[in-house]
């Protein structure tokens, strides 16, 4: 692992959620990691290939419609719809939090994210607790992955 790499991992949904509530700005990004990201802070879209100004990231700011409730709910649906993205991308991919700044959006409307400061890995315990707290909902719903046809 490169110094870059070199991360805190967040353990549980509650360690994360706590991460959540007292940051404002999170934002999770599935790829190999800071040490491969920050050379070039740039995605690619994948469907056309044109670079992208900043990275592809989703944010854990708990919107205001949520109201009072859980915040560890809240991050648990927000990793489990891209918690597929491991397995899509290959060994390596796995989800850590970053702070930084909104440069656009990319073609999935994600925000795109420069200026990244690098703050912690999710481990896959996490995940595994996101999925577990999606299946206890009352309705179902699927990961974001879509076959298309």
């Amino acid at each position: 692992m490169s110094g870059a790499d070199d991360l805190p991992v967040m353990s549980t949904l509650a360690e994360l959620a706590r991460l959540v509530e007292r940051h404002q700005g999170l934002y999770v990004r599935w790829s190999k990691g800071p040490g491969t990201d920050l050379d070039a802070v740039s995605s690619t879209d994948e469907l056309t290939g044109v670079p992208m100004p900043g990275l592809s990231a989703n944010p854990l700011d708990v919107e205001e419609w949520w109201e009072d409730r859980s915040v560890e709910l809240w991050v648990a649906r927000r990793l489990y719809d891209y918690a597929h993205l491991p397995h899509d991308k290959g060994p390596g991919v796995r989800p850590w939090v970053l702070r930084g700044r909104e440069t656009g959006r990319g073609p999935d409307n994600e925000p795109l994210v420069a200026e990244v400061e690098p703050l912690c890995w999710i481990a896959g315990e996490v995940i595994d607790a996101a999925r577990d707290e999606m299946a206890r909902q009352e309705r179902e719903w699927g990961t974001l992955r879509r076959g298309g046809r």
